[in-house]
């Protein structure tokens, strides 16, 4: 491969400049501070080269608490000049010119970032920053402190993992066994349970695409797993079963995304799931012409807490029946949790109270808050690809994850090639959620919950529309669910 290649060529100028400076081969004589601070001197590209080899072998051997004091040494030091740029600044203001705006972004840059530069081109090292910035998202009082260098981390991989540099390759059963076994590590959606798990994933009818880094090769920073269906998959324990898979994935006219897992949380912030859908779109569609649908079958989140707040919330116009439909779900059959309403029994929910949660479910999807749109951070990403709000399906996923989540229901998202942009301009700029006409008719029928008027009602209106209500409650309940 071209990176062994590289590697190779990194540690012979590395090893050349150890030879130089005199350094030991695992750099154990020089404390890593003092290597840091020396390594933004000007030398050589060898003697830099095994400086920064040396202190990313240090690094990688300081216990946690040096580790941690390195990382504070990194954060508080290497600060922009302050005199240069307050000269900057009042040459910008005395001639706001190209030039002097130049000058202000090239003094304000903070000398750590051209140390993080150097310390990258030793072999192995975008990994271990990317580690490093991982251990500094996961800081908790420390946070703030060490905020300087975790956002330069962050600045630096925004370009170092442009979508120019990610490399998009098909993963299967030949896949090496040190990739595949990292995706059954890394899936976070749908937990891979075991090899013969995975081998069904990876089946004929399967499709698994992943983003990989020429610096990461053996790591894989997201990937998607696709069920090759007819229709769009309104289930997701069909699509998880380990059976016997089907050969006849030709007559498939829907792609269905069913998972897709990041894998890097140090590339935190960091997107690749828009990138990588629009390309899986593409190479699908060339590899299979009949597939006329691209959608997905996502989790909802946030539902289950969304709903929560609004059964016990002040100023919501949600009806006391309405609310006990909603909360008798598992009564009396499992013993509420200390978190609230334990919903881990559904099968004895009637239909009307199917479709009241299915309509609410379609609310909190299609929410405008003030034109930023619903905050479930899955509806989010897939609405801020420019994806349509397509269904909404009951007992779609009864794990225990899916009830905790959603109460088991689940979603489709389609992306329709046609109106992506659209679609994207519209939430991006205001929130707006582009949805299908069934969920437009579930949406009209619904009762939506919005906040209670502040200002007083007489208490006659509000009698007869609780009265209306609940009628219209009442003329639900028994029809069989659509």
């Amino acid at each position: 491969m071209l990176t062994a290649r590289l590697m190779q060529v990194w540690t012979s100028v590395a090893e050349r400049g150890r030879q130089l400076l005199g350094l030991a081969p695992n750099g154990a004589a020089h404390r890593i501070d003092f290597l840091a601070a020396d390594l933004l001197s000007e030398r050589g590209e060898a003697t830099n080269m095994a400086r920064a080899e040396a202190i990313i072998r240090l690094y990688e051997n300081l216990g946690k608490e040096e580790r941690d004091g390195f990382h504070r040494y990194l954060a508080q030091n290497f600060l922009p000049d302050a005199e240069c740029l307050k000269a900057a600044a009042k040459a910008y203001l005395a001639d706001p010119s190209a030039e002097t705006a130049r000058r202000i972004a090239l003094v304000s840059e903070s000398p750590r970032q051209e140390l993080i530069r150097r310390l990258n081109v030793a072999p192995g090292a975008t990994a271990v920053l990317v580690r490093m910035r991982e251990e500094l998202l996961a800081k908790g009082e420390e946070r703030a402190l060490l905020s300087p260098l975790e956002q330069d981390l962050h600045h630096l991989f925004a370009s170092w993992f442009n979508r120019g540099f990610l490399e998009l390759k098909r993963i299967d059963w030949n896949t090496s066994a040190a990739i595949l076994e990292k995706l059954i590590a890394y899936e976070a959606v749908h937990e891979i349970r075991g090899w013969d798990d995975l081998r069904r994933r990876l089946a004929p009818d399967r499709r698994c695409f992943a983003f990989f880094h020429p610096a990461l090769p053996e790591e894989p920073l997201i990937f998607v797993e696709v069920a090759l269906c007819q229709g769009l998959a309104g289930n997701i324990e069909p699509l998880l079963s380990i059976g016997a898979s089907s050969d006849d994935f030709a007559k498939a006219d829907a792609a269905v995304f069913y998972s897709i897992s990041t894998c890097q949380p140090g590339l935190r912030g960091i997107s690749f799931g828009n990138f990588l859908i629009k390309q899986v779109v593409e190479e699908l569609r060339a590899e299979l012409p009949g597939l006329t649908r691209f959608g997905t079958l996502s989790p909802v989140p946030g539902f289950r807490r969304w709903l929560e707040n609004t059964l016990t919330a002040d100023g919501h116009a949600l009806l006391e029946a309405e609310r006990t439909a909603i909360q008798k779900i598992g009564a009396d059959r499992v013993p509420a949790s200390s978190t609230g309403t334990d919903w881990a029994n559904l099968e004895g929910t009637d239909n009307g109270t199917k479709r009241l949660l299915l309509r609410l479910l379609a609310t909190y999807l299609t929410e405008a808050n003030n034109g930023a749109g619903p905050q479930d951070p899955v509806a989010r990403f897939h609405l801020g690809n420019g994806a349509r709000l397509e269904r909404v399906h009951w007992a779609a996923n009864p794990s225990a994850r899916g009830i905790v989540e959603s109460l088991g229901m689940m979603v489709n998202y389609l992306y329709d090639p046609a109106t992506i942009e659209s679609n994207h301009e519209q939430f991006a700029k205001m929130g707006k959620v582009a949805h299908s006409r069934e969920i437009a008719e579930l949406l009209k029928r619904s009762a939506r919950i919005e906040p209670a008027k502040s200002t007083p009602r007489d208490p006659l209106v509000v009698s007869a529309d609780r009265t209306a209500r609940i009628d219209r409650i009442k003329g639900e309940i028994g029809p069989q669910l659509a």
